[in-house]
């Protein structure tokens, strides 16, 4: 999903987890894998892998993943091991502790950043996944 610096979104045969458009979840989600929510999240989501928010999309929670690429809007804490990929769509309010970030020309973000070095990235255990 993410190569060298470069994001791509992925294709639905790679997605294991979809959370529909009109789909609104409420509580803490965990997951392997990669989950693409195109609808509403209410809670905490913790995924051992990649996670895809669609441009229509609102989480209202932290997210804790490998990889996050979002197209949609977040009010939370974001945690990734890996790349943060905000889109021109995305709309993000919370604090962020990423690997690697790229935020395109219109997104919109509020809130702290702070970047961590390889030899200080972030494991399994630091995310809390099992």
């Amino acid at each position: 999903m993410f190569n060298k610096g470069k994001s791509e979104i992925l294709n639905s045969e790679k997605v294991d987890t979809i959370i529909g458009l009109s789909t609104t979840i409420e509580g803490t989600i965990r997951a392997e894998g990669t989950i693409r929510v195109n609808g509403h999240v209410i809670g905490e989501l913790i995924i051992a892998g990649n996670i895809i928010i669609g441009d229509s999309s609102t989480i209202k929670g932290n997210i804790k993943a490998e990889n996050i690429h979002i197209a949609g809007t977040v009010q939370g804490n974001i945690t990734a091991s890996g790349q943060l990929h905000m889109t021109s769509t995305a709309k993000v309010v919370g604090d962020v502790d990423v690997k690697n970030i790229i935020i395109d020309e219109g997104a919109v973000f509020t809130g702290h950043c702070k970047a961590f070095v390889e030899n200080d990235s972030l494991t399994n255990e630091t995310l809390n996944i099992a």
